[in-house]
């Protein structure tokens, strides 16, 4: 990969010379300019640049020039201003600045790295992997960032460890090889990591191995992150405020500088066109120069089309649980034993709490959402002494367990609703505590309304592994179809996302709460921001062990690898229904890294396929240019289809009312032999029999490595189509008798 020697300038300047009126107006745009189009008077893009922006505004001022991610800069405008600025020579788009969210060690084992270790080569490459992780940057005392054993920072690094408030360069070291900060100036100027988020991620992806790890005694062990022997570097572009576009570009436009191998990034947006959405965009610039880039889906599910990050050149992680639970009981007066999760460990190193007075929320609160346990919403004469039962919803669910005790109670029980049905996340509470399931929090309520004086205890059990079934996909875990490009399957699988157990910040507690004055150098969180840096982390192993692999092979290998069901046969399942998960839950399956190291054939992409997909999405030139950075035409003569995107999964939406005679639809596929010499046969099985699915051939052979077989499948309407909206699914797998290279099918009617 060929590293560029331009040395980019961050330029974060003021508001001088701006009238209070012009600042209280103006708000961040980030303009996209052809830069092949620079007149010929210009020595530099950047003056061109400059004198760009200064006719459309005497006074704004550039706050970083990009070069990498896209071509162009950010400002500060007024309305007016932007509007100007459009219409001058070379500009493709003005577009406002976009807020991005955060999508907030058993796991090594749970995924067969411990036994499989020897698997993946110890060699110089494995250590020659750079993670680039785009985060609420690092704490770089944590022990998961000890460099012992690693040789020396790869030559290949262009990277560097910037100072900033309490934070010096001898921060950085050889796993932590580089820390750069993006920011509007509106925080303390450093990469250090005050929110723990980042941390979290960072040595989820590739932290170091430390013995002895837990959290208050919760999930003792080894720490490990991923790739042990990955470096990594931090860019923090997240601050209280959020996660601005502008910063999100300039660090990638850096990392892309720097020479990272993987971009690992735990945040997203909303939902808009591929043109339009900076991840989107700085991620078609690191994939042109071969980096992987690896984003979470989001937190928004069970909802259907609730995942960010669809891009088909980016990929997109879901989360699972892992075998492993922290239960804590809760009995009630009347004999009955219900069971829920918490990681409440109090200072006495209490493991109960003994029966105790207990009342719903809602019937000590003189406000209509008291069940909440909202900010003074509790009557301290009604909770005092008392175990208090909570609603989840609105508020976090730490803070509510600190209403609790601020009002005098001494316990929560804190309730899943219907948004939430079945699914447990622990937590680190303040004072004791458990989280209980909606079916067992509707039977705990009956209780409370029908007992006069209701009494509860509540017994914390420490750390319980081999729960079955798992993974199950989570119900946050956000969901397809994709709604930006419907042909498309996305999420492309999931991972652990479940109390996962990884490095923390020393500058806040495991709640995060200003209230929580305890330390850890371990936390437990969940999100899609937890399984985004295990695929990261698992691509770099991936790139390590096959260092010759595009990225689109490297997620390949993990899709195709993926498991859709368990060890007794059944499928995965979804916490949210309780019944199996689909294609649009789970992607092509939970991941399974073992297999991918060695699965056999591989969906490659390249560069020209990925502007192809832009042109069969009608993309004007415009639209094409802010994402290539340079002019592309489609040729009007050809026939683009989205189908034809050589992605390792099929999504097919067919139209209700549509005549079965005509509804065919075609999709071609290439596969690239990364085995040995084998000839592969085709099986696909569905759900769904008034859909007929053919494959042209049924069988390739390969005859050495690299070479390339395509295929053609045919989906054809047999029967009479439903009267509403309805999906089913299938597989098809290509197999030699030693590999098997598995593809999801989800069909749709609309």
């Amino acid at each position: 990969m060929a590293a560029s020697t331009f040395l980019l300038v961050v330029l974060l300047l003021g508001f001088s010379g701006y009238s209070a009126a012009e600042v209280s107006s103006r708000s961040t745009y980030i303009v996209h300019m052809a830069k092949s189009e620079m007149p010929a008077s210009f020595q530099h893009h950047t003056h061109w640049y400059d004198a760009s922006l200064k006719s459309a505004s005497d006074s704004a001022e550039m706050l970083y020039t990009y070069s990498n991610a896209i071509h162009g800069f950010s400002t500060q405008l007024t309305p007016e201003e932007a509007e100007m600025l459009k219409f001058q020579p070379g500009v493709l788009f003005v577009l406002p600045e976009l807020k991005y969210e955060l999508h907030t060690t058993r796991t090594p084992e749970f995924l067969g790295l411990d036994q499989n270790n020897e698997l993946f080569p110890e060699s110089q490459s494995a250590s020659d992997v750079i993670i680039g992780v785009l985060d609420t940057g690092v704490w770089p005392e944590s022990k998961s960032f000890d460099d012992a054993g690693l040789g020396p920072v790869p030559a290949t690094w262009k990277g560097t460890c910037e100072v900033g408030t309490n934070f010096s360069s001898s921060a950085c070291n050889r796993k932590l090889i580089g820390a750069r900060y993006f920011s509007k100036g509106y925080e303390s100027k450093s990469p250090r990591d005050d929110d723990g988020h980042g941390t979290h991620t960072s040595t989820t992806a590739a932290g170091s191995v430390v013995t002895g790890a837990s959290l208050f005694g919760y999930a003792p062990g080894t720490a490990r992150g991923m790739a042990t022997r990955a470096r990594i570097a931090a860019y923090k572009v997240c601050w209280v405020g959020g996660c601005f576009s502008s910063d999100i570009l300039m660090a990638i436009d850096q990392a892309i500088d720097d020479n990272v191998n993987v971009l690992s990034m735990s945040l997203g947006g909303g939902m808009s066109d591929y043109f339009r959405d900076s991840v989107a965009i700085g991620a078609f610039s690191a994939m042109e120069k071969g980096i992987l880039i690896s984003c979470s889906a989001g937190n928004a599910g069970p909802s259907a089309y609730s995942l960010s990050n669809s891009a088909p050149w980016i990929t997109t992680v879901g989360a699972g649980t892992l075998d492993r639970d922290f239960p804590a009981f809760l009995s009630l007066g009347n004999g009955k034993n219900f069971s829920g999760v918490s990681l409440y460990r109090g200072y006495s190193e209490a493991t109960a709490l003994e029966m105790t007075p207990f009342i719903y929320a809602g019937n000590a609160s003189n406000s209509t959402s008291g069940n909440l346990c909202m900010m003074g919403s509790l009557i301290p004469e009604k909770v005092k002494g008392k175990i208090v039962m909570c609603d989840r919803g609105v508020n976090a669910r730490v803070q509510k367990g600190t209403v609790v005790k601020a009002a005098g109670g001494v316990g929560m029980v804190l309730s899943n609703t219907g948004a939430n049905g079945e699914e447990l996340v622990a937590d680190a509470h303040l004072l004791p505590a458990t989280a209980v399931g909606q079916k067992n929090a509707d039977l705990i309520k009956s209780y409370l309304f029908s007992y006069p004086n209701p009494t509860a205890a509540i017994l914390f059990e420490g750390t319980k592994v081999g729960i079955e079934p798992s993974p199950v996909v989570a119900a946050f875990s956000s969901r397809g179809p994709n709604s930006i490009t419907p042909d498309i399957l996305k999420p492309d699988f999931v991972a652990p996302g479940v109390n996962i157990l990884a490095g923390w910040s020393g500058a806040v507690g495991p709640t995060g709460l200003a209230v929580d004055s305890r330390r850890v150098a371990f936390n437990i969180i969940s999100g899609t921001s937890m399984s985004c840096p295990h695929v990261s982390g698992l691509a770099a192993l991936l790139k390590g062990a096959h260092p010759e692999w595009s990225p689109a092979a490297i997620r390949s290998a993990l899709m195709t690898t993926a498991y859709t069901a368990y060890k007794s046969g059944q499928k995965l399942q979804d916490v949210a229904t309780g019944k199996p998960s689909t294609p649009f839950d789970h992607g092509a399956g939970h991941v399974d890294p073992v297999s991918a190291l060695n699965p056999g054939l591989v969906y490659d992409l390249t560069v020209e396929d990925y502007l192809n997909f832009l042109c069969a999405l009608n993309y004007t030139e415009t639209e094409i240019t802010s994402l290539a950075k340079r002019k592309f035409t489609c040729d009007e003569s050809k026939s683009y289809s989205v189908r034809d995107l050589n992605y390792p999964s099929f999504a097919v939406n067919l139209e209700t009312g549509s005549s079965s005679k005509s509804t065919v639809l075609k999709y071609s596929r290439a596969l690239t032999n990364v085995g040995p010499a084998g000839t592969f046969k085709v099986t696909v099985t569905q759900d769904n029999p008034n859909v007929q699915i053919t494959v042209e051939p049924e069988s390739l052979s390969f005859a050495a490595a690299n070479e390339k077989k395509s295929y053609t499948v045919s989906f054809a309407v047999t029967g009479s189509l439903p009267t509403s909206t309805l999906n089913s699914f299938g597989r098809l797998e290509w197999s030699d008798g030693k590999h098997i290279v598995g593809s999801p099918i989800a069909i749709s009617w609309s």
